[in-house]
């Protein structure tokens, strides 16, 4: 079903103008720019629609997992009106039933002795929180990561991120170094009796999805062990069921010391993360158990939220569900890059955390325009442009699989057409400019 473009309405043009003026300016040019000033409207199962309810996007990026459970997932919205009814965000110096029940929960969850939880509101919150559990169990600074990683824009999560993100806030710091992904040599170098720990994410998804090398993750783990560093497994995208298992981590034989969470834990309704800890590591909270708060970190109503979010991901047939949507997605974008291999060289990834791989670092901005045109939500990969990522709802109804793909490849096809009209802007922009 397509939409007639009409004019905004009012109410939209004042929105949009409203964003100019207040929150954004350099989003809301850039929007204008490409055609895209949609403003987020009604939200339902797989759809986005407009608030002028004249466009519609299948969403295909979840927010990066936000929306693993689709838009207003009927369990999890009823579950967080019932919590309304009687809870508010409750008191952090107090204790709470509802956080209790949501940490027991992850404990009987995750493996080994994985078993305490500390609450946060976003996942840069909990990214920061492990740094911090890092250095004070093991009295050490030195934090590796993974060039082209991405673990949020807070204090300590920036600075394990990618340059580009550091760099205009001054935030570069000499604690934090960055090795490439997969090269264990180049992990092996940097680590020392001075490292707190190495943090990656199991899958680096701003990178473009591309899947740790075989043994390479047991590999780190092994590194770290004999250097007493720790490894942080980074799971707020890959995790809850996105790669066919509960945890991404158990596809490849690994157990990190800890977990960081967020996303989809939220259930797309009530913002919530989570650092969940080796029990080994709950001793640097003994001497003062108030070295580290969260006013909004743990909210009852999001620890409700979240308990019911991980109710449905770890049932087995919800993850039957989600292999299934695999296979049959395998089979779709074989099809589509048969037959768009011009502009299409494949794809990559786990489960429905994949990336749709490109030849040209201009196909990945290029298509995300075609695939809005053509009622799709896609982003490419920011530290890889040539890879666009793909993450469907995990609760998609088998039956949209074709019309999405007739979009997809709909995209595709106007995306190679455009390309090269692309390019020539480019190099004749480059020439003014120099001029």
């Amino acid at each position: 079903m397509r939409f007639k473009k009409t004019k905004p309405s009012p109410a939209k043009q004042q929105a949009l103008q409203q964003f100019a003026d207040h929150v954004s300016s350099g989003k809301a040019a850039f929007f204008k720019k490409y055609g895209m000033d949609f403003v987020m409207g009604q939200r339902q199962g797989p759809w986005l629609y407009d608030m002028d309810g004249q466009k519609r996007l299948y969403n295909l990026h979840c927010n990066g997992g936000v929306f693993n459970l689709g838009h207003h997932h009927p369990q999890i919205t009823a579950v967080l009106q019932q919590a309304l009814e009687h809870l508010d965000i409750g008191n952090h110096h107090l204790m709470s039933r509802q956080r209790a029940a949501l940490a027991a929960r992850l404990a009987t969850l995750m493996p080994g002795d994985l078993s305490y939880t500390v609450f946060g509101v976003s996942g840069g919150e909990a990214i920061d929180l492990a740094i911090k559990v890092a250095r004070g169990y093991t009295g050490r600074k030195k934090i590796i990561s993974v060039s082209g990683g991405y673990h949020g824009h807070t204090g300590l999560a920036i600075q394990a991120g990618d340059q580009r993100y550091r760099q205009p806030f001054l935030l570069d710091n000499s604690d934090f170094i960055q090795v490439p992904f997969n090269d264990a040599e180049a992990l092996q170098a940097a680590l020392d009796d001075q490292t707190a720990a190495v943090l990656l994410e199991t899958i680096p998804a701003t990178l473009g999805m591309p899947l740790p090398a075989a043994g390479y993750l047991p590999q780190v783990a092994s590194l770290c062990r004999q250097q007493g560093a720790l490894l942080i497994l980074d799971e707020v995208q890959a995790g809850l069921g996105r790669t066919g298992k509960l945890w991404a981590f158990e596809h490849f034989a690994v157990q990190p010391d800890i977990v960081v969470l967020g996303k989809g834990l939220s259930g797309g309704l009530y913002p919530i993360s989570a650092t969940v800890l080796d029990q080994r590591l709950e001793k640097v909270f003994h001497e003062d158990p108030f070295i580290h708060v969260s006013t909004f970190g743990g909210a009852e109503p999001g620890c409700v939220v979240a308990d019911k979010v991980l109710e449905i991901s770890a049932e087995p047939a919800f993850l039957d569900h989600v292999n299934h949507l695999v296979a049959r997605w395998q089979e779709e974008l074989d099809a589509i890059q048969k037959k768009r291999s011009s502009i299409m060289a494949g794809h990559e990834g786990l489960g429905l955390m994949r990336a749709l791989v490109l030849h040209d670092e201009l196909a990945g901005p290029v298509l995300t325009k075609t695939a809005y045109d053509n009622d799709l939500l896609l982003i490419y990969a920011n530290h890889d442009t040539r890879r666009v990522q793909f993450l469907p709802p995990l609760t998609m109804d088998e039956s949209d699989i074709p019309l999405v793909a007739a979009r997809l490849d709909k995209a595709l096809q106007q995306a190679q057409r455009l390309l090269p009209l692309v390019k020539l802007r480019r190099a004749v922009g480059k020439i003014f400019k120099r001029k």
